[in-house]
């Protein structure tokens, strides 16, 4: 049994897993000011609440978007369960063919998304990941990341418009209740829901029209189930993607010297 740890800008997914079981999964606030005490201590609390002994966890792995709390993370794992995670950067063995001009700037969340959809989908591969940022990976038909985009999160848009304008409010991110709205609220709802899903559909059909096929699109992310049901493209939706690929990741390396 393994602890899988994704560290994003807004939210840490942390999932107990093993084999093609998940036991459990949570997600909690991203907060940089936490010191490895109170993450030991969170995740003391989360191994009790589901019922899992932290005695039986045979390692562990961590992706992190921010340097701060790789270290921290690190350090309240090991203290947790006695034992040191993996971090996942370009050190890590992933298998992965990166045709980027700095393949070594690739963030380790989009590499463990790759990873598992590489090898659980048929090629080629688009993947949305809709958490801070919404980001798109693409993947050949030879299984080569070849590049992909980064895009203002649907939480991150809908939030600026309520810091920039005057009278525009902070909304919740539930269905609207129809595509032309009648009020303010509605309004906003429906530009955020409908028109990520709009710009999803367009970036699939543009991408397969460079790559002169119809590629596998799958979606991830915390906000992602949010748009998928309004997009008029096929999209596989794998809400643990990133974790299925910290596992692999895990296995891949573990008896491999640090």
């Amino acid at each position: 049994m393994i602890l899988a740890i994704d560290v994003g800008n807004t939210n840490i997914v942390i999932g107990c897993m093993e084999k093609d079981n998940i036991l459990f999964t949570a997600r909690i606030s991203t907060d940089r000011a936490k010191t490895e005490d109170e993450y030991a201590v969170m995740l003391k609390n989360l191994f009790e609440i589901n019922g899992v002994s932290s005695d039986i966890i045979e390692g562990g792995i961590i992706s992190s978007v921010v340097p701060d709390l790789k270290k921290v993370l690190y350090l309240a794992v090991k203290k947790v369960t006695g034992k040191s995670p993996l971090i996942v950067s370009q050190d890590l063995d992933t298998g992965l063919i990166i045709d980027m001009d700095a393949p070594a700037s690739l963030g380790s969340d989009l590499m463990v998304d790759a990873v598992a959809a590489i090898a659980k989908y048929p090629k080629p591969i688009l993947i949305f990941d809709m958490g801070t940022a919404t980001t798109l990976s693409v993947i050949d038909e030879n299984g080569v990341y070849i590049g992909g985009m980064i895009m203002p999160g649907l939480r991150l848009g809908v939030d600026a418009l309520a810091a920039r304008t005057s009278q525009l409010p902070r909304i919740s991110l539930d269905a609207p209740e129809q595509l032309v709205g009648k009020n303010t609220i509605n309004c906003i709802k429906a530009g955020a829901i409908y028109g990520n899903a709009g710009m999803l559909d367009g970036l699939i059909d543009r991408v397969a029209e460079e790559l002169g096929t119809t590629p596998t699109v799958i979606a991830t992310g915390g906000l992602i189930g949010e748009v998928v049901p309004y997009c008029k493209r096929k999209l596989i939706f794998d809400k643990h993607l990133t974790l299925w690929g910290l596992l692999m990741l895990y296995e891949r390396n573990k008896n491999k010297p640090a």
